[in-house]
């Protein structure tokens, strides 16, 4: 048996929810199938594991920003139904890299580039980007900007 994509594998999980009467994860599989099924509509073609991709990374900053504010506003409940539908959607996703794997490639880019200075931030930001959708592993845009001005404002 082949592997499945993305979106089939959804829908595989969504059928075995129903079944178990899995109420929240049923809930979370729909919103995530919803969102792919726009993104479909938008593209006036079907989705291919990459696009799908692309989704569940909006779907997972959503979850991640609603997060932060229930937490500040004082709604722990809340806060948990988005923590586990975060779980939910990463569980679909590759494995995102670490931290020190993120500082590894950012050193790389920088030695690569012949030490840029924090002006060529751009630079070297779409350079680490683009190596980490190379390898397909996720990162979080946010942690690689903050290395990659924490490499550059340090003197070699």
């Amino acid at each position: 048996m082949g592997a499945m994509s993305i979106p089939e594998q959804i829908q595989k999980d969504l059928t075995e929810a129903m079944r178990a009467r899995d109420e929240q994860r049923l809930s979370a599989l729909r919103m995530v199938k919803a969102a792919l099924k726009n993104r479909e509509i938008e593209k006036r073609g079907s989705l291919d594991d990459k696009d799908a991709l692309q989704v569940l990374s909006t779907l997972v900053k959503q979850r991640k920003d609603s997060i932060e504010q229930f937490t500040r506003g004082n709604r722990p409940e809340l806060a948990e139904k988005e923590s586990k539908e975060l779980a939910l959607i990463e569980s679909y996703m590759p494995k995102s890299a670490g931290e020190e794997e993120i500082v590894a490639a950012v050193r790389a880019k920088i030695a690569e580039l012949g030490s840029p200075s924090i002006k060529d931030m751009g630079a070297v930001m779409k350079a680490v980007m683009a190596h980490f959708q190379g390898t397909g592993a996720r990162v979080d845009g946010k942690v690689v900007s903050d290395t990659v001005k924490r490499e550059l404002s340090t003197p070699a």
